[in-house]
């Protein structure tokens, strides 16, 4: 399972994430200066429900701010910015990085922009649900969903790995290309015969290929609970054997 967070509001006197808390100004700044450079998108959120995904922008730490751009009007973030507090999220790879937003607020000029206060600290958590399996040769797993900006359009598309907290999905190059941000609120993940999931996925990564291929998805599985976790568990485990197995012969 991965390493969750405390709530709002109490990561600071919980003593247990010490070991996850980073207060060097330039550790901070390296991290961020990541997210910057690898179009890392990142989701801000407040208590109240209210979120809104985003980029970073750009990092000054001469003024010590951050900039993250933004959509003038948009109600979702101005929901976002009537929170007293709002937590920004993201992922790289198998890190999660997690840190409160502090002095939020949006600046109108040539680009519409949602500056904030440099951190004063930051979370690593190292995600363990990032260990992949690549499907077996024998099977073709396949997600089905409905076009997110197309809904009369049912995708089926083929799974490339998926660990516990996520999947890979390969994009034909005719299909309407899908932006990473996007949330799926109702997806048939069919592994096998005897495991299909009926989750919701938020897509973090999009990686076109080439011309012939297409993209690559880098997914996020949501609802994931109970029995469906365990059978997505046990997917994982028995795949993981019959390639160990298959190396050993």
């Amino acid at each position: 399972m991965e390493t969750r967070p405390a709530p709002l509001g109490l990561m600071r006197e919980d003593d247990s994430l010490d070991d996850f808390r980073i207060v060097s100004a330039v550790e901070i700044q390296a991290i961020l200066r990541q997210l910057l450079e690898t179009h890392t998108m990142v989701t801000l959120s407040s208590p109240g429900g209210a979120s809104y995904t985003t980029l970073l922008w750009a990092v000054d730490t001469s003024r010590g701010v951050i900039c993250f751009s933004a959509e003038s009007g948009d109600p979702r973030l101005q929901q976002l910015l009537e929170s007293d507090e709002i937590v920004a999220v993201a992922y790289l790879d198998s890190i999660k990085v997690q840190f409160d937003l502090e002095g939020a607020v949006q600046v109108r000029g040539g680009d519409t922009a949602l500056n904030a206060n440099f951190p004063r600290e930051l979370y690593r958590f190292q995600r363990r649900s990032s260990f992949r399996v690549k499907p077996l040769l024998s099977h073709t797993p396949t997600a089905h969903f409905r076009h997110p900006a197309m809904p009369d359009m049912q995708l089926s598309l083929r799974i490339l790995d998926v660990s516990l907290g996520g999947v890979a999905l390969a994009v034909p190059k005719d299909v309407p290309s899908i932006g990473a941000g996007t949330h799926i609120r109702r997806c048939m993940l069919e592994l096998d015969a005897d495991t299909q999931l009926d989750v919701g996925l938020s897509i973090h990564h999009v990686t076109v290929l080439n011309e012939s291929q297409g993209a690559r998805l880098g997914c996020e599985i949501e609802g994931l609970h109970g029995s469906e976790e365990r059978a997505l568990q046990n997917y994982i485990n028995q795949t993981q054997k019959r390639r160990n197995a298959m190396a050993v012969g």
